[in-house]
């Protein structure tokens, strides 16, 4: 209820915003008290206006019905599309935070898996169709997976602070790409003269239209759906998966328990890391590369900040990441055709899902704007006159046995 009421808030808060932005409304302010009218109903006709043409893009066009199909599904699809890689790059996020890391890595790790992927895809073109797609996705993950396990393996063998770690790796992903390997010979495209872009991927390693050519899915919707039952999975029924959340919960605990805390911080980071090199497979050979399925410097597109919202929001579950990404890759989608028909600031899309975390991160504040009088009432005191405890709204309670005992 806490996330429903936030998100609520959040576009109340945009709604407000969008009214701000409008010069024209904000005019008519002067003389509200003669004609308070003329602005109300400004007012409404913005906020209606960009919310309906919000919906439209993301969701549903009404005047589409007696159109074509990709008309009619092209806007469901493009959310799918821009959902996919969040969906990876939450999944990602939370395998590193339940083992008690934080993982702001996700930048340099897809720009590694894009880098595998891309060689693959532009070079061993002589493999056959579907073998070729699969080589270079596999090839993807293996980069990511090689730049997260080094940061496990720092933290676990040298202490290492990993937030730390891949902030630095992050830059020297960011400039070993753009600084230096798209200008080699062997990346750089000779037809982008003056460009930082490297040779397009055959058509082979391309991933395929998921429902027609028509419309902006591709094949890496599935690999996310996959992605999420095999993490979901990981956490409810593998030995790894038990020993990532002991790690997470109290290391000392694991660690007396006999679970070997330094291999399932490396396991960790390597499962996190080539699930942002999926990342860098999409953004490469998925439909959402703009350059014709080459690589470039900014293939990133802040994909891997954007993840640790979406993990929080998703409260770092698997299937919680997959209804936040569907909730962001709405806003994305929406707020393209918000912009052009609204004539409203894309930028307000990017105000409205920062509110929606700092809501769901203060859910005493979401409860006491919703429930004011029950709020003062409550005086902060359990049975007793105890304090409450407090609660924190992005910490999972788990209770899980360790060698007979609970933690």
């Amino acid at each position: 209820m806490v996330t429903f009421l936030a998100i609520l808030l959040a576009l109340v808060v945009g709604a407000i915003m969008i009214v701000l932005s409008n010069t024209d409304t904000m005019n008519q302010l002067g003389y509200f008290f003669a004609s308070p009218g003329d602005f109300l109903s400004s007012a409404w006709n913005d906020i209606s206006s960009a919310y309906s043409s919000l919906f439209k893009g993301a969701i549903f066009d009404p005047a589409t019905v007696s159109g074509t199909p990709e008309q009619f599904f092209g806007p469901i699809s493009n959310t799918l599309e821009y959902a996919t890689p969040l969906i990876f790059g939450g999944l990602a996020i939370s395998v590193a935070f339940r083992a008690g890391m934080f993982n702001i890595g996700g930048q340099g790790q897809l720009i590694v898996g894009a880098i595998f992927a891309s060689y693959v895809g532009f070079s061993w073109t002589a493999l056959p169709g579907l073998l070729h797609m699969i080589v270079a996705v596999l090839a993807g993950i293996v980069g990511g997976m090689l730049y997260g396990g080094v940061v496990g393996w720092l933290k676990a063998k040298r202490g290492a602070h990993e937030v730390i770690v891949t902030i630095m790796l992050n830059y020297v992903a960011l400039l070993f790409l753009g600084g230096w390997l798209l200008n080699t010979s062997v990346f750089h495209n000779p037809a982008a003269a003056g460009q930082a872009i490297s040779k397009p991927a055959g058509s082979t390693a391309v991933l395929p239209h998921l429902f027609g050519d028509q419309l902006f899915t591709d094949i890496g919707l599935l690999f996310a759906i996959a992605a999420t039952f095999a993490v979901a999975w990981f956490f409810k029924r593998s030995k790894l998966g038990f020993e990532v959340r002991a790690v997470g919960l109290r290391p000392s605990a694991a660690k007396t328990a006999g679970i070997n805390v330094s291999r399932v911080q490396i396991a960790s980071m390597l499962i996190s890391g080539g699930l942002m090199g999926l990342i860098g497979v999409t953004q490469t050979l998925g439909l959402a590369n703009p350059n014709n399925n080459s690589l470039s410097p900014n293939i990133d597109a802040g994909l891997g900040f954007s993840a640790i919202t979406v993990a929080l929001l998703g409260r770092t579950r698997p299937w919680g990441v997959v209804g936040a990404s569907l909730l962001f890759g709405a806003l994305q989608a929406g707020g393209a055709l918000m912009q052009t028909q609204a004539q409203v600031s894309i930028e307000i899309i990017t105000v409205i899902q920062a509110l929606i975390v700092i809501f769901v991160a203060a859910p005493q504040l979401v409860k006491e704007i919703f429930r004011l009088r029950a709020h003062k009432i409550d005086t902060g005191r359990g049975e007793g006159g105890e304090a409450a405890p407090t609660v924190d709204p992005f910490h999972t309670t788990e209770t899980i046995t360790v060698a007979g005992g609970e933690e």
